[in-house]
């Protein structure tokens, strides 16, 4: 179709040369006739070489001033013109329809390379040159505690001076940033890259939560650990109960002293070994076998079961579920668990005593479909020194307690994918804990 346009342009012009060098001739020659007439020949293609000239001049002005609209939706009129006119309105319609066509495949590659960042469990955050957020994920917000990051200055109003922290550092070096919020003090390495895309200069900060790294590392060590001694234990303890059993069913008549003893070495015996079985349950998480829940009908069940552990007569244990027909993908029985011994943890808090007493199940789904449930009670708060050692397997500041219920929580929700954490509120005199299904 261009090779078309242009060749007619090209005819046009070898026509108007030709009759330039006859009218020549003829006015050498006295043909005067035939002169005039190739005088008028020329000046009528030179009006229609300037018409022409315009219109297309105008087309493409139009063409180029949508482009840079981004408007590829724009098309020129085909009926009551020229064949030359028709000719330019359609190759400059096609170039429209390419370009719209490589925009349509730039924002789908756009969408994808965003769905990968999405799915990185490294916070991403990209840094223009004047601070403006070029690019960030979920994980980053995430991590950050935020919905809505469009300036880097933006990060001050969680922590002072962290944004400087995220401009400063260096391209290959690792730098740490810590701030305090009402989720407690979240520590994060960074480590920055430089690059240069569309003429602008970019840095590319990546973020990781050592809170997460460190608490990890600390779970397996108490893992191995509680394998190594429940093993031992079983194997020194077990034989001992066998071996005092035996000893009591075959001697029917003997010392009383005796008798006794063995009854206490059997007795301790068996106590050690359901101890330890409890220990053991720290180091055997099934792995989750995820399906469908539907969480209002769920957690009315779970909240209806906690409220015979209560022997408080005025706790009210309230559920919340927005959207009503919210779907949580997860294992049932694993998430019951860690519902339940919440609920129960709740229920101890506010006592048998306190006054309006109150528990709230709240359920919601964010923009980017990730779940959360919060477990709020109004009793005494955790203080703060305790606070920071609450999800420390074997500690706990009940006398009856063995400090595995919330290590376990911790590591059912990371089995299934997601995050327990604690959020204290001391103004309104809340403590949640809140369960997290990216």
């Amino acid at each position: 179709m261009l090779t078309r346009l242009i060749y007619n342009q090209h005819f046009q012009i070898l026509m108007l040369l030709i009759l330039t060098v006859v009218g020549t001739y003829c006015v050498i020659t006295g043909h005067w006739l035939l002169a005039v007439t190739c005088a008028v020949g020329d000046a009528i293609a030179i009006h229609r070489l300037l018409v022409l000239y315009s219109q297309n001049s105008r087309k493409v002005a139009f063409m180029l001033d949508a482009i840079n609209n981004n408007d590829f939706t724009f098309k020129y009129p085909m009926t009551g013109r020229s064949a030359d006119d028709r000719l330019v309105s359609e190759t400059l319609t096609q170039i429209a329809q390419i370009l719209s066509k490589a925009k349509a495949e730039t924002i789908q590659q756009e969408k994808y390379y965003e769905l990968i960042l999405d799915s990185v469990k490294t916070g991403i955050i990209v840094i223009d040159e004047r601070g403006f957020i070029y690019q960030k994920n979920r994980e980053a917000l995430r991590l950050l505690g935020i919905t809505v990051l469009t300036h880097i200055l933006q990060l001050d109003r969680i922590g002072p001076n962290l944004s400087r922290s995220f401009v400063n550092i260096l391209p290959g070096e690792k730098g740490q940033v810590s701030f305090t919020t009402e989720r407690g003090t979240t520590h994060l390495s960074l480590r920055a890259s430089t690059i240069r895309l569309r003429e602008k200069d970019l840095r590319i900060v990546a973020i990781n939560d050592i809170n997460s790294e460190l608490d990890d590392k600390e779970i397996d060590s108490w893992i191995r650990l509680t394998r190594v001694l429940t093993h031992e234990i079983m194997n020194s303890v077990t034989p001992i109960t066998s071996l005092s059993d035996t000893l009591l069913s075959l001697h029917n008549e003997m010392n009383q002293e005796i008798r006794e003893g063995l009854e206490v070495i059997s007795a301790t015996g068996k106590s050690l070994t359901s101890f330890v079985e409890t220990y053991r349950q720290f180091t055997h998480i099934p792995a989750p076998q995820p399906k469908l829940i539907d969480l209002h009908p769920f957690l009315d069940r779970l909240s209806r079961l906690a409220e015979h552990h209560s022997k408080n007569p005025n706790l009210n244990i309230h559920v919340d579920v927005d959207p009503d027909d919210l779907i949580l993908y997860a294992d049932e029985n694993l998430i019951s668990q860690v519902i339940l011994n919440l609920l129960k943890n709740a229920i101890q808090a506010i006592g048998d005593e306190q006054i309006n007493g109150l528990i709230l199940l709240k359920a919601r789904s964010d923009e980017k479909e990730a779940i959360t449930i919060e477990v709020t009670n109004n009793g005494p708060l955790i203080p703060p020194e305790e606070a920071e050692h609450i999800f420390i397997p074997f500690f706990t500041t009940k006398n009856d307690g063995n400090g595995i219920g919330l290590s376990i929580s911790r590591q059912i929700m990371r089995l299934s994918g997601g995050s327990l954490e604690l959020r204290s509120n001391p103004t309104a005199g809340l403590t949640t804990f809140v369960l997290t299904f990216p």
